[in-house]
């Protein structure tokens, strides 16, 4: 990886603050990454909307990480992953 790829930042969702337990755990184990964090609180709860709504949302904010040029995206959202994860991974293999 050179190194305008390693100052890129690290992407992590959820449909709300849950996530920032997995934030915080990717800190102590890749403390010297740079973090963008997006809790989706405004759109909570997830498990109650189908799934289409979860991969339309999903998608918004890996959207927003792509244009803060993100490296890597973490989906820390058991919902969105289960309804969204291997579609987006399809329709974005970076």
């Amino acid at each position: 990886m050179d190194s305008e790829e390693t100052k890129r930042p690290i992407g992590i969702f959820d449909s709300g603050m849950g996530g920032l337990t997995v934030l915080r755990e990717c800190v102590k184990i890749m403390g010297n990454e740079d973090y963008i964090f997006y809790g989706d609180s405004f759109n909570a709860p997830y498990g109650v909307k189908s799934t289409e709504q979860v991969y339309r949302l999903s998608k918004k904010i890996v959207q927003r990480f792509l244009k803060k040029n993100v490296k890597a995206i973490v989906i820390a959202c058991n919902t969105a992953t289960s309804a969204s994860a291997s579609r987006l991974r399809k329709e974005y293999p970076e």
